[in-house]
């Protein structure tokens, strides 16, 4: 168990009320939680990648089959949880893999900008 030394009082707000609370120096100086990036696809669990159902450069869209992994017999299907398409694959079909590692990248698609040709368009017809 700590000692009182070990613990320092902390002040925080939740619901509009303002609490102090003790917590030890390894609470106090733990990571910060961050908000993970959805274009960076990592294994949720330890297993053996299966099949990989998508290429580099392919545009994938929400609920698309990314790759199966084999965990513990099971064969689970990881699902793409935004649009977008594939930048990297870095996992290969057959390679075991650990809990986080990096088996993709996926990257934004920009929108189509139809001002601009709209734009061209009304360029070409003025200087006629």
């Amino acid at each position: 168990m700590a000692d009182k030394k070990d613990k320092k009082l902390v002040d925080f707000h939740f619901e509009g009320t303002r609490y102090r609370t003790q917590v030890t120096a390894q609470f106090a100086n733990r990571k910060a939680w961050e908000k993970e990036d959805p274009n960076i696809i990592l294994a949720v669990i330890p297993g053996k990648i299966v099949k990989i159902n998508v290429k580099e450069g392919q545009k994938v869209s929400k609920g698309r089959c990314l790759y199966v992994l084999e965990a513990m017999k099971m064969k689970n299907k990881i699902l793409c949880t935004k649009s977008g398409e594939v930048k990297k694959i870095h996992g290969i079909e057959g390679k075991l893999v650990t809990k986080d590692e990096l088996i993709m990248e996926l990257k934004d698609i920009s929108p189509k900008k139809s001002s601009n040709s709209f734009q061209q368009s009304k360029t070409r017809s003025e200087k006629k």
